[in-house]
């Protein structure tokens, strides 16, 4: 893609924005081989419904079940690496005084790409916590191959570090999102399909206070028709074009 991909008022309010908000969604890591969280259904766990393994509920019938598939899930997560489309965003946060980076993803791939301020709505995968006393393990130990690890504070089991259906995003980081999602000049929303919740509403509170909204998407979406401008095409290409575009320079970094 070149410069003549991109409308002018794209490029300008990009150069000239203090504040910028991106929201990435399952596209981007899908483009990094990240399996979708009903893509990774293959293999053993092509039985089970995803939705019956990530609650609580069936933590508790079956523990071992649910660890076993979060290990599994958290070695395909391992085994790959950010893309053009992550180091795009990480080369964003370099330009511009007040960058946000809000993702549904929980593999680590912004991080792993350079990107410091990112706001994480659904956990991180490579992480764990207590399932009884809701605190984040900074260390542990995987347990023997037919037992689940257990919390060293109470004893109760280990669970990964995700939210799962029924439970309530971290209500300080859905908080700090919003604010951010309500101060931006420009947001961008990024290979998520606008239809998981709250996240959705996120790029809505952004048109409702004035900002320019942009979709970074192959495909239309249920946000699409709110959008200023969208850019079709995976992330991997679009943003790195658009990167180099409004910051030339960024090009030598």
């Amino acid at each position: 893609m070149d410069e003549s991909a991109f409308p002018s008022d794209i490029i300008e309010r990009l150069r000239q924005a203090r504040r910028v908000v991106a929201l990435t969604g399952a596209g981007i890591s899908a483009e990094s081989g990240v399996p979708t969280f009903r893509e990774a259904q293959t293999g053993l766990w092509a039985q089970y419904d995803p939705q019956e393994l990530a609650t609580p509920q069936a933590f508790r019938r079956n523990p071992k079940l649910v660890w076993d598939w979060y290990a599994w899930r958290r070695a395909l997560v391992a085994s790959v690496s950010p893309n053009p489309g992550h180091y795009a965003l990480a080369r964003i946060e370099r330009h511009v005084s007040e960058f946000t980076l809000i993702t549904q993803n929980v593999d680590s791939l912004h991080q792993k790409a350079g990107s410091r301020n990112v706001f994480e709505l659904h956990g991180n995968i490579s992480r764990v916590k207590c399932f009884e006393e809701d605190i984040v393990m900074d260390d542990w130990t995987e347990a023997e191959s037919d037992t689940v690890p257990r919390c060293p504070r109470c004893g109760g089991y280990l669970r990964p570090d995700v939210v799962w259906f029924g439970e309530m995003l971290p209500p300080d980081v859905l908080r700090r999102a919003i604010s951010a999602a309500r101060a931006a000049e420009v947001f961008l929303t990024i290979g998520t399909s606008g239809i998981v919740q709250p996240a959705a509403s996120l790029p809505l509170e952004a048109v409702e206070n004035g900002a320019l909204v942009i979709e970074i998407n192959p495909v239309q979406t249920q946000l699409s028709s709110w959008m200023d401008f969208c850019l079709r095409g995976p992330s991997g290409i679009v943003l790195p074009a658009l990167v180099s575009t409004v910051w030339p320079d960024s090009t030598r970094e």
